[in-house]
């Protein structure tokens, strides 16, 4: 059974790696996630807050935060909270590159231009394989169009891609009107791939203490659609690879996101949960499935559920839309 797929134009001994995280921020869990079979290790991302001038930074956050109300500095951590400052940060991919034999990604978020795109190619120097680009901004301001927010990863890709010769990745959020179409102008600007998708994380609110409340939930398997339906959509039709990320917890989804077209499948949620060593029960679950099924590959299995064959995928979305609707009985 032949487990062993590419990703980024990387050789990878199978589909499963894991995702931006805390995962790649000790050496022994990242001996642990390997030797469990780990195809590739993101690193947690570098943020541009971190880069342009940690004070300054802290400072202007504050300050535009405080525009709204005066709770809003709690939003933002401490320079001194994040895991590592951009100098440490390297220093951490050339550590992980010494302690493991597979693929080390970079990760970098950020939402504008300016001097911290000049990390990706640090990031290059320090030993990393690839580099995820996770343009993380929400469109809060009413008089920005859609167009001027896609360009922001345009003009962020661009500023990388110039610096750099490592392939590229770029996260992608769900919530553009056309993510194919986003998607396919990323890859012509030069991206190696594409992430489905970017998890944002939505604050509460403390109604007794009258502010926002911060709260991470790990994600769980339902999350796995969307990326499915995407990916699908997507794979044979973009001239770029596809990970899937947020959702995959277990053997099943794993297989539904290769099916659906995914290159290789980013974990997170589940391995904070269960340990390292639930990547080698997905990657043992895997091989037996695919046994068990007659596949010779596990690149015979993808894209065998995609929308490739599908002469208008619209119209296969709408039927099933509907269909689910009228099938409701009160």
């Amino acid at each position: 059974m032949e487990l062993a797929t590419t990703y980024l134009g990387l050789p990878l001994k199978n589909p499963v790696m894991t995702g931006a995280s805390p995962l790649a921020d000790q050496l022994d869990t990242v001996r642990r996630l390997e030797d469990a079979g780990a195809a590739a290790l993101v690193m947690r991302s570098l943020f541009e807050e971190q880069i342009t001038n940690e004070q300054i930074a802290e400072f202007a956050h504050t300050e535009n935060a405080a525009e709204s109300f005066s709770e809003a500095t709690s939003y933002f951590p401490r320079m001194e909270d994040y895991a590592f400052g951009p100098d440490r940060y390297l220093e951490q991919i050339s550590r992980v590159k010494e302690a493991v034999d597979i693929p080390v990604i970079g990760s970098l978020n950020g939402v504008s231009l300016g001097g911290w795109t000049d990390y990706a190619r640090l990031i290059e120097q320090a030993g990393a394989d690839a580099l995820e680009l996770n343009v993380y901004y929400i469109a809060t301001d009413l008089d920005e169009p859609g167009l001027a927010v896609a360009g922001r990863t345009f003009d962020i890709l661009q500023a990388v891609k110039a610096s750099v010769t490592i392939p590229i990745a770029v996260k992608l959020s769900p919530f553009f009107s056309s993510p194919g179409h986003f998607a396919q102008t990323l890859c012509s600007m030069g991206a190696s791939g594409v992430i489905l998708f970017n998890r944002f994380y939505q604050p509460d609110i403390d109604i007794e203490e009258l502010e926002a409340s911060h709260r991470l939930d790990l994600s769980d398997s339902s999350e796995l659609r969307l990326r499915l339906r995407w990916a699908a959509i997507l794979h044979g039709r973009l001239k770029a690879d596809i990970a899937v990320s947020g959702g995959v917890h277990t053997v099943e989804d794993v297989i539904k996101a290769i099916m659906c077209g995914a290159n290789a499948v980013q974990v997170v949620s589940c391995l904070l949960k269960y340990g390292p060593s639930h990547m080698a029960s997905l990657i043992t679950g895997l091989r037996h499935w695919l046994e068990d099924h007659e596949y010779e590959s596990v690149d015979q299995l993808r894209g065998s559920m995609s929308l490739l064959h599908c002469p208008d995928p619209t119209v296969f979305e709408r039927a099933n839309y509907l269909r689910m609707l009228q099938l409701w009985k009160v």
